[in-house]
């Protein structure tokens, strides 16, 4: 039974404490297991690749349960056979990019994308996400914000000059609720955990049921990550 992901209310909830002790007991976990499977987990080209050891699977299944508790938002339906993590910043061009890309296969019923939102781009990226998180349909808002806004990206990264989102469908908060932040918090310190950098940062399940990340998704790579359409 897939969860209920927690992007009904702003209020504070027991999922955020428990992510947070995820966070502690993966941190911990990482600091090892990664550094033995994972030489370069910071590198935008190199996907996470775990043997098949028993070590691996638990920690795969950690990693798991852990993003299965953030704060996320589907993308698709809930019976796709494939789930994919995505850390979103508001203000990301490359993230936006990649929610172009993935349509064939979340349009199709493929792929459930789940966007664990962070806010570490630009200044009002915290802002911007804290808007998302509060708006009253935040996985309707954030859908019409990306499709908003993929014209003018396409147009940037042609141009080779990329840039910022413009706040077309969500204008960030002066001011964030004390709830908000601390699901903003731990999004980020689960990112942390995982040695991910930088936005876009996916992390899936491949059909061997073995963990993958991959920190940027070059155009190449998205049907590797989606998988068949």
């Amino acid at each position: 039974m897939r969860p209920t992901p927690p992007c009904s209310s702003p209020s504070i909830r027991p999922w955020t404490r428990a992510a947070r002790s995820w966070t502690l007991a993966l941190t911990v976990a990482a600091a090892g297991l990664l550094a033995q499977t994972c030489v370069q987990p910071q590198d935008r080209s190199s996907p996470f690749r775990a043997a098949d050891t028993p070590a691996d699977r638990a920690m795969t299944e950690t990693v798991w349960t852990l993003l299965q508790q953030s704060r996320w938002l589907a993308d698709g339906t809930d019976k796709a056979p494939r789930t994919v993590y995505v850390f979103t910043d508001p203000n990301c061009p490359y993230c936006n990019k990649f929610w172009a890309d993935a349509r064939p296969w979340v349009d199709a019923g493929k792929v459930q994308l789940r966007h664990v939102i962070v806010g570490i781009l630009t200044p009002t990226s915290p802002g911007k996400a804290a808007a998302l998180l509060t708006s009253e349909n935040p996985a309707a808002t954030l859908a019409a914000y990306e499709r908003g806004q993929v014209a003018a990206t396409a147009k940037a990264l042609a141009s080779g000059r990329p840039r910022p989102l413009g706040d077309e469908g969500i204008q960030p908060l002066a001011t964030i609720p004390t709830a908000i932040q601390a699901q903003l918090d731990a999004n980020e310190q689960i990112m942390a955990a995982l040695a991910l950098r930088a936005t876009p940062a996916v992390v899936w399940r491949d059909a061997r049921s073995a963990l993958q990340m991959r920190t940027g998704v070059p155009e190449q790579s998205v049907a590797e990550i989606m998988g068949p359409r």
